[in-house]
């Protein structure tokens, strides 16, 4: 990797179809910057055994592993399992990827905790597309984390392939009723929902921040490889933090 170039490693879930060219389309104005993605299978989210194994740390080393052959500078999980199996979990993957690779490791989770970190006093909403089991799961993990949701809005679906389908305006539509309640700063938690596009929009109308969860990820990403996140511009306030 030389000094004018950083790589970006992607674990990245099988039925994913946003996150990739949304990732890329955030490091269009930003050539220096590239995303390489290795995936894992995952087709469902609940809180059903095998949904939980889809995200054993196993598949995950592996395809760190490989993407550490590509010379990245960091690696990041691109999905947000930990929202709902607790962000320990992704401590002790990216503990383990480390480890096993010499590679600095991030997840789109451990990022949203960061970026919320910098931003404190907040009053919080949660926008995602998952049933609401998941969601109080979520709920629950990140007020214990010390981010209380003060609102939340959810679609109610299982199938992973399916969040893609759902519409910037529906998105748009829950983060406006969570800001209506009160959400200061609104987190978009999946990567698979096309929130990214509204940030700029929305925060100059609502005066809300907006975490989406792949500007999230490739902004933790840029962060672990000690890059300047700086470099992506009109993409809302997450990258000027």
């Amino acid at each position: 990797m030389t000094a004018t170039r950083l790589r970006l490693g992607m674990i990245t879930p099988s039925s994913n179809t946003v996150l990739e060219p949304m990732t890329a389309r955030l490091l269009a104005q930003v050539p220096q910057i590239t995303a390489h993605a290795a995936r894992i299978r995952v087709t469902e989210i609940s809180l059903a055994a095998g949904s939980v194994g889809q995200f054993d740390t196993a598949p995950m080393a592996e395809a760190a592993a490989l993407l550490a052959e590509a010379r990245v500078g960091s690696v990041c999980w691109n999905g947000t399992s930990a929202g709902w199996l607790g962000p320990d979990r992704d401590r002790t993957l990216c503990a383990a990827i480390t480890a096993q690779t010499g590679v600095p490791a991030t997840s789109a989770v451990l990022a949203t905790l960061d970026a919320l970190a910098a931003l404190p006093g907040r009053k919080l909403g949660l926008v995602t597309p998952y049933v609401a089991e998941v969601q109080d799961r979520v709920r629950a993990n990140f007020a214990a984390e010390g981010f209380p949701i003060a609102a939340d809005r959810r679609l109610d679906i299982t199938e992973n392939f399916a969040f893609a389908e759902v519409s910037e305006p529906r998105i748009e539509r829950m983060i406006r009723e969570v800001a209506v309640e009160g959400a200061e700063a609104v987190v978009v938690l999946c990567t698979n929902l096309r929130g990214a596009a509204l940030a700029e929009r929305l925060e100059a109308e609502l005066g809300i921040t907006l975490f989406d969860s792949v500007s999230v990820a490739l902004w933790g990403a840029i962060r672990a490889a000690d890059g300047d996140t700086a470099a992506v511009k009109g993409w809302g306030r997450l990258f000027e933090i």
